[in-house]
């Protein structure tokens, strides 16, 4: 059986898909561009997106009852590779000891022309 996690802290889906999926004790996260729930907006350099997306992630888990700590996966989409030491500079401190397993790829484009989406998986 399958939960759909929702948190309004987050920015809501822009299409047919749930901010997460709760499955057999397995929290999947999708895509989270980096776009302020309350504002709308999003910051226009890599460490400030890189925040904010990481940031929809932990509200996200939070409504789930988890924390970034209880992230075994994770999956970053960068516009350019070039953006990738902002970013990794600004996720290292959103996990404190061991980090997730992790993937960083870049991509011709993201939605809303965002720098970064990060996704992940967390278990409980």
């Amino acid at each position: 059986m399958k939960k759909v996690i929702c948190s309004e802290k987050a920015p809501g889906a822009i299409g047919p898909y749930s901010q997460a999926i709760e499955a057999n004790g397995m929290v999947f996260v999708s895509g989270q561009l980096p776009i302020d729930a309350v504002s709308g907006q999003m910051a226009e350099d890599i460490e400030g997106q890189a925040r904010q997306s990481l940031e929809n992630i932990k509200h996200i888990l939070e409504e789930a009852g988890l924390t970034m700590a209880d992230i075994v996966k994770t999956t970053v989409f960068l516009q350019d590779m070039s953006l990738f030491a902002g970013m990794n500079g600004v996720y290292a401190t959103y996990f404190d000891g061991a980090f997730p397993a992790r993937s960083a790829v870049a991509v011709k484009a993201l939605p809303k022309d965002a720098l970064v989406e990060i996704e992940c998986i967390a278990v409980r």
